[in-house]
């Protein structure tokens, strides 16, 4: 066997066992694709997948096996790469990115655009999720860091660095009756209205769900996004009471917009970087890491990596007009 064939292998499966898609997505054949499946399995003297007609239907128990330690195959030998790279002191490279799109939108351009400045011959690919996509993505190998947010603990998957806290805010077409309260924002207000968020402030475990069936209450949506952009869109055209992060939140939203505080409603979030602890990171990662927490020290990341025991992180800064102006600054340095 090999490590082209166990590549397609893990391609397939991380396709839906759609060999067209697994194909486009590493740059094959469809032929040449189901050659190679062929082949194997003929070394291996088992399916890996069942068959229902000419379609793959499942992962047979024995391929499960088999997959599982293809991957580990595969982060071997893209860590012997990456170390190889390391020594040599290659500049050029890829680096793939996994996060939110409020993240991708909002907090991540400056950063990225420094980092592309140091690192021009570093090909960056920037993939926005959900935050639950995010996750299986990531375990799957599908990127080198992932950028995620959580009002609990860590992401699990991998080594967690916090990078910074930060609250909702609730955003509302000016002169909506929200804004002629004369008092501060209460979750009985928000549980009268049709709200416009995330999706996922859909699911049961997420913190704004929580935070009202401790109320007693019940938020009602009107409207689900995964882009800030979107249900800020949909606030402007009426449809409901816009939910996001403060970090969505612009200076030109207030033309026709107004910011009502939702800190003292609902839980503090922090917003995560996640490394994987069976990868060898190119050293221009850690320019990156820089770039996004300037707080932290890239030899303090490198040595929890390696290291057995979990680090103890500094609180990170909370987010506000002072950390933007800070990502405001990196952009043009």
């Amino acid at each position: 066997m090999t490590l082209t064939q166990l590549r397609y292998l893990v391609s397939i499966a991380d396709s839906g066992l759609n060999i067209t898609l697994a194909a486009e997505r590493i740059h094959a054949t469809q032929p040449g694709l189901s050659k190679q499946l062929k082949q194997l399995e003929g070394e291996l003297g088992f399916q890996v997948f069942s068959r229902k007609g000419k379609s793959l239907d499942s992962i047979t128990p024995a391929g499960q096996q088999v997959i599982a330690r293809a991957r580990a195959i595969l982060e071997e030998a893209r860590s012997i790469r990456a170390l190889a790279a390391n020594l040599r002191g290659d500049a050029h490279g890829e680096l793939t990115v996994l996060t939110t799109h409020t993240q991708a939108r909002f907090v991540l351009p400056a950063a990225m655009a420094a980092f592309g400045r140091m690192h021009p011959r570093v090909s960056l690919h920037l993939r926005p999720h959900g935050d639950a996509q995010i996750q299986g993505l990531f375990a799957g190998g599908q990127a080198d860091l992932a950028i995620v947010s959580s009002s609990g603990a860590p992401p699990p998957g991998g080594l967690a660095v916090p990078l910074y806290r930060w609250r909702r805010a609730v955003m509302v077409p000016h002169r909506h009756a929200l804004t002629r309260l004369g008092r501060p924002l209460r979750l009985g207000d928000l549980a009268g209205q049709p709200l416009v968020g995330y999706d996922s402030s859909l699911r049961p475990e997420s913190s704004m769900q929580q935070a009202f069936q401790k109320a007693g209450l019940r938020p009602v949506f009107a409207c689900t996004s995964s882009d800030a952009d979107l249900i800020k869109t949909y606030v402007r055209a009426g449809l409901g009471v816009g939910v996001l992060a403060e970090m969505a939140v612009r200076r030109e939203d207030a033309r026709d917009l107004a910011v009502l505080d939702a800190a003292h409603l609902l839980p503090e979030c922090t917003t995560w970087l996640v490394l994987r602890r069976d990868r060898v990171l190119r050293s221009y990662v850690m320019d990156l890491i820089t770039q996004i927490a300037p707080h932290l020290h890239p030899r303090d990341v490198q040595a929890a990596l390696v290291g057995d025991a979990e680090p103890s992180w500094p609180i990170p800064p909370a987010w506000g007009e002072e950390r933007a102006d800070d990502m405001r600054r990196l952009a043009v340095a």
